[in-house]
């Protein structure tokens, strides 16, 4: 498969206040040690609470992808079948406790790419001591030619 053949959402779950340039170099340090395009991304997908952040905004303004966002119910809604140990599954369970889902970045990518099937599991990232956690997971769109044929689209 061709990188022209994949299009992928990535979602992301982050501390408040998190930095553009914070949010910019977990995604490219994911898409690095997975050997993905970042040319292949549609767009941005997270809680319904994170809409409003700056850093967010203007990452995928300047990148020119979508951001898409969904409520703590519709994330709890998707199974995500992935539990590695005992302190993720803490941290799942403080996740839930603060923002009303166990999963924000695999079950917001999932969302969004209408799949089932991670194609990165989520990956914690932090620029330094001073900055936010941001968490990456990617997920591939199920249906491509409904892609292509949205892209393909003519202007109204």
């Amino acid at each position: 498969m061709t990188s022209f053949d994949m299009y992928l959402w990535v979602g992301i779950g982050c501390q408040r206040g998190v930095s553009q340039l914070a949010i910019q170099r977990a995604i490219e340090s994911v898409f690095a040690e997975y050997d993905l395009d970042l040319a292949t991304i549609v767009g941005i997908a997270t809680l319904d609470r994170k809409a409003n952040e700056p850093g967010l905004i203007d990452y995928c303004c300047e990148s020119g992808w979508f951001l898409k966002t969904y409520s703590p119910e519709r994330l709890n809604s998707v199974t995500v079948v992935r539990w590695r140990s005992l302190s993720e599954r803490e941290s799942s369970q403080l996740v839930l406790t603060s923002v009303g889902t166990a999963s924000v970045a695999e079950a917001a990518a999932l969302c969004a790419a209408q799949t089932d099937i991670l194609l990165v599991p989520k990956q914690k990232f932090r620029l330094d001591a001073e900055s936010g956690w941001v968490t990456i997971a990617i997920a591939q769109i199920a249906n491509v030619r409904c892609v292509i044929a949205k892209r393909n689209a003519p202007d109204r």
